[in-house]
């Protein structure tokens, strides 16, 4: 049987010779330089603009683009169609294309004034560009928002303790908050004193487990703080009422933490988080290497999961590889999320323009170990087919547990720690991408004239308006009909944001080769639009709402959420592809204007 070592070894290595050779051709080829103000410090204002420590802002910017979306899509892809496929794809496209897309997303936004990439488009080819983009990048963060506030439920109903210790560890990042940045303590006694902290919050979880309903698989242990009930609640026809209940206190989190200022909660909280990634996947990745070299695991480390399930993957429903491999893993690999992250908030919070280098393409590659990681945590243990792709999520808990046994970790420690890793990676993804839905929401909006658009750009009305579509949207209960739409949005919208980039360097100079960019971007445009029409027309349209034993079993609130997922299908789709060509003829257009000029043009920020 194959060692789940050499999968490391392997994605290790390939990801090494990537941050090593070509993201230093990228740092050169865009012209990264010190004596370049960054906009963190030229628009310094204590609530979005704020420079951050490289440490504080790479935990940050880690933490937030992480999520759970690295360790739930590599998982379900592995059971679907096997190791293989799901391994190729993010050992090879991360480095040659997710990374790339995080790095120039990240570097035309500091050459922009810290803009998000919709503003960037908006730039070159025009307010359309920019709204379309703009109202795209909405719809996804929505879709982020339902998708994880449901798979983080699903987490927190598994592992009672690590809804106990996720509560205190935001109440640890709040005190930190308060600590660096108004009674302005130490940076490193606060990293001594809440680091620990964060750790103990496990135990004290595994000693405290809370739920909110009981139910009949609930762990024993649990302590349940609302009783037995919990049947009124819009999901629990679907899940059970412990999954009910979390799904809406997740997204009221997620509304509040996003109207905080940065410093209060985002920036401590990621930065704890943190610590919290490189002792897990660490942790796991030095277990995989004692474990496998001196055999100290509690389970041999080799690889029980097929390798390749066919075309059609080895589950009840068949699902084609192409295109739905590429757009089930989509963080870990690619992500469109990310270009929002890097436009949105990290742009704002970077200290050196050099720092982009480690922050944005060596976060990408973090990622991508954590998605190898995942998929590694599910082919230790295995998978049973009885279980339901949804279940299977706890596995990464269980096989990094497995793996931290062969460092003297006991097991009943190391699955809680590990749900606790996954499950900070989900909250810090949920409200952030309520943030950026705010930033998004108000440059549509622009200066408001009317009372209209001063309501409209609200914080609290906007962040209020993606949370209650969220819950509509994550009503039908069955996130692994969600997963696919989300992952196809987050990879159209990567290729819309690795085409902004694209007319940036052909808007900037002649001499700047788009290949890098273009090359990715036209691959997922054509990856992402098959994979959205068939899921809109294959799975949603014929699969439910034409087949009359599927309707005559669903509920309103399912056939509600499943017509809004087959608009948002159609309307994602149509926006995509208008905005690629609005992208192509600005290209084309620049490329012949600057050659026949013979020039270039000057870089915002040059002044």
């Amino acid at each position: 049987m194959v060692a789940i070592l050499w999968l490391v070894v392997a994605v290790l290595a390939l990801f090494t010779a990537g941050y090593v050779g070509y993201s230093r051709y990228l740092a050169r080829f865009v012209e990264l330089d010190d004596d370049r103000e960054t906009p963190a410090h030229k628009y310094e204002d204590g609530q979005e603009y704020v420079p951050a420590k490289k440490p504080v802002l790479l935990g940050h910017h880690y933490s937030s683009i992480a999520g759970g979306a690295p360790i739930v899509g590599p998982i379900t892809a592995g059971i679907v169609w096997g190791w293989v496929p799901a391994l190729a794809w993010i050992a090879v496209g991360n480095p040659l294309m997710g990374a790339v897309h995080d790095f120039v997303s990240l570097s035309s936004s500091l050459r922009h004034e810290g803009k998000s990439i919709g503003y960037i488009m908006g730039e070159y080819v025009g307010e359309r560009g920019k709204n379309m983009l703009l109202w795209f990048a909405f719809l996804t963060i929505v879709l982020v928002v339902a998708v994880f506030a449901l798979v983080t439920a699903i987490v927190f109903d598994a592992y009672p303790s690590a809804a106990t210790a996720s509560s205190l560890y935001i109440v640890l990042a709040l005190t930190f908050g308060v600590w660096l940045y108004q009674l302005d303590r130490s940076f490193l006694g606060g990293t001594l004193a809440f680091v620990p902290g964060v750790f103990v919050s496990v135990w004290v979880g595994i000693q405290y487990p809370v739920a909110l309903f009981d139910h009949a698989d609930l762990a024993a242990d649990a302590i349940v703080l609302l009783g037995e009930g919990g049947g009124w609640l819009p999901l629990a026809a679907t899940q059970n009422p412990n999954v009910a209940a979390w799904v809406p206190v997740i997204i009221v989190y997620a509304f509040v933490a996003s109207v905080m200022p940065v410093w209060m909660l985002l920036q401590p909280r990621d930065y704890l988080s943190s610590f919290l990634l490189y002792a897990g996947i660490g942790g796991t990745v030095i277990g995989v290497v004692v474990g496998s070299l001196l055999g100290t695991a509690s389970e041999p480390l080799v690889v029980n999961l097929p390798a390749f399930n066919g075309f059609f993957g080895g589950i009840d429903t068949p699902m084609p590889l192409f295109p739905l491999l590429f757009v089930t893993i989509a963080c870990g690999t690619i992500s469109g999320f990310h270009s929002l992250v890097s436009s949105g908030t990290t742009a704002k919070q970077l200290n050196r323009e050099t720092d982009a280098r480690a922050v944005g393409y060596g976060s990408m590659l973090g990622e991508g170990l954590l998605a190898t990681v995942a998929l590694a945590s599910l082919a230790v243990v295995g998978y049973s087919e009885g279980g339901g792709i949804g279940l299977a999520l706890p596995n990464f808990a269980k096989g990094g547990a497995v793996f931290l046994t062969s460092l003297g970790v006991p097991a009943s420690f190391g699955a809680p720690f590990m749900a606790l890793v996954l499950v900070s990676f989900l909250l810090t993804s949920t409200d952030t991408a309520v943030r950026l839905g705010r930033y998004m929401f108000e440059e549509i909006v622009g200066v408001p004239d009317t009372g209209a658009q001063r309501t409209a750009s609200n914080r609290y009305v906007n962040a209020g308006v993606q949370c209650l579509l969220a819950y509509v949207l994550v009503a039908s209960g069955s996130w692994s009909s969600l997963w696919p739409l989300f992952g196809g949005a987050n990879q159209l919208l990567a290729a819309l944001a690795l085409l902004t980039a694209t007319v940036w360097l052909a808007n900037w100079d002649d001499n700047k080769q788009l290949l890098s960019t273009g090359v990715p971007m036209a691959l997922m445009v054509g990856i992402t639009v098959v994979a959205l029409l068939y899921l809109a027309v294959v799975q949603n349209l014929l699969g439910k709402l034409l087949d009359a034993a599927w309707m005559a079993q669903a509920s309103t609130v399912e056939v509600v959420s499943v017509g809004i997922q087959i608009v948002v299908a159609f309307v994602l789709v149509g926006l995509g592809l208008s905005l690629t060509l609005l992208g192509y003829r600005n290209i084309r257009s620049a490329r012949g204007d600057r050659s026949a000029a013979g020039g270039t043009v000057e870089q915002p920020g040059d002044d």
